[in-house]
């Protein structure tokens, strides 16, 4: 892995060019997966579309970034879905952090108001299937995995998470109401060069991948990679 983004919260999409914002210098170290980190805002540091936090942990002080969010000194945050890499450059703060966290802000409370942060209100998920060539619900794509394995295939959901630019590409998260949560089949991983927010109805169209390995931890069983994506 030579280059690692910011992974955002859902909604967390930019007007800019990530990778001007965001790479990792040439003696950047290998991404590390973690779980979740919670702490106590030190310093804030906002950046375009991002947020840097130094932050008091259970373990001492350490640097986070998420998508761009108003918080003060104080504020309680817990990130999930994080990554630790060593030796990271920011090209805007013009700062090597020695080691930070990527991750995505979940709930906590919000110091502007005092109220716990909103989450997004998904609602009962239930998404046409797509038409045209190729169109499979999300479950169709998971259980006909080995037989869809790099075939293109045209899926129509909700974004239900969305982590922007890690590695290079848009990671989100779609459902449409088919499969089963239990069994596993309800929720595709699409990786893609377009941008999106928790809430949008989209339609991706790109190529099944089976039992990808992207390191660092990031393993899938399926996924949908280098989509298109449009809004219907």
């Amino acid at each position: 892995m030579n280059t690692l983004h910011a992974l955002t919260l859902a909604g967390l999409l930019m007007a800019a060019p990530l990778s001007a914002t965001w790479a990792a210098g040439p003696n950047a170290a290998p991404a590390r997966a973690s779980s979740v980190l919670s702490g106590e805002v030190l310093e804030v540091q906002d950046v375009d579309a991002y947020t840097y936090l130094r932050l008091k942990t259970k373990d001492g002080e350490t640097w986070a970034a998420v998508s761009k969010v108003a918080l003060k000194k104080g504020a309680k945050v817990t990130l999930e879905d994080t990554m630790v890499m060593d030796n990271f450059e920011s090209k805007s703060l013009k700062k090597t952090f020695k080691t930070i966290v990527f991750g995505t802000l979940v709930g906590g409370p919000n110091m502007m108001t005092g109220a716990q942060a909103k989450a997004v209100d998904l609602g009962p998920i239930q998404v046409a299937k797509a038409s045209g060539a190729n169109a499979r619900t999300v479950a169709e794509v998971v259980a006909q995995a080995a037989a869809l394995k790099d075939k293109p295939v045209k899926v129509s959901g909700k974004v239900v998470k969305f982590n922007g630019d890690i590695m290079g590409k848009n990671w989100l998260h779609l459902q449409d109401g088919s499969g089963s949560a239990a069994a596993k089949t309800n929720d595709i991983l699409v990786t893609s060069a377009a941008q999106a927010k928790v809430g949008d109805v989209v339609t991706v169209t790109g190529v099944v991948r089976k039992d990808k390995d992207f390191g660092a931890g990031y393993s899938y069983q399926v996924l949908i990679e280098d989509a298109t994506l449009t809004r219907p």
